[in-house]
């Protein structure tokens, strides 16, 4: 096993993975792809590093993760929608994202624009933990 070092800008400030490979898997919604950068259990905690490129019209599906998530949009704008329906975020080149986890945070985030929307996402979950957890619409006009 070789190591990796990692540096990734998340929720405003730089964490350092090491140790990092292998691969995650995750189900993804409609229009969307995964790629794991750099993945590595430290301490009981599995630290994942992943690109998500949303296709413009896709969505990540309803969900919600078990520990909050951080991420930096790299391409694009994501409309991020509270399990309300409401829009409460708009998250465009450069900036962060931090979901807050538990069944009470299920969101949804679209690609509403005409290009890709791509994201850096840094997952730190209880090792074996799903990255997120799928959950139904909440009962909004779109999915």
């Amino acid at each position: 096993m070789g190591w990796k070092h990692v540096t990734a800008l998340a929720g405003g400030g730089t964490i350092a993975l090491a140790a990092l490979q292998g691969t995650a898997s995750a189900t993804p919604g409609s229009g969307v792809t995964a790629r794991t950068i750099a993945q590595g259990t430290i301490d009981g905690t599995d630290y994942v590093l992943r690109e998500l490129t949303i296709a413009p019209g896709g969505s990540t599906g309803w969900h919600y993760h078990g520990s909050r998530l951080r991420a930096v949009v790299t391409r694009g704008t994501l409309t991020h929608h509270a399990s309300d329906c409401s829009v409460d975020g708009l998250y465009g080149e450069g900036d962060t994202i931090v979901e807050p986890a538990g069944p009470d945070a299920v969101h949804l985030g679209r690609n509403l624009g005409p290009t890709p929307v791509v994201l850096t996402a840094l997952y730190l979950v209880p090792h074996g933990s799903p990255l997120a957890v799928d959950a139904p619409n909440p009962g909004c006009d779109f999915e």
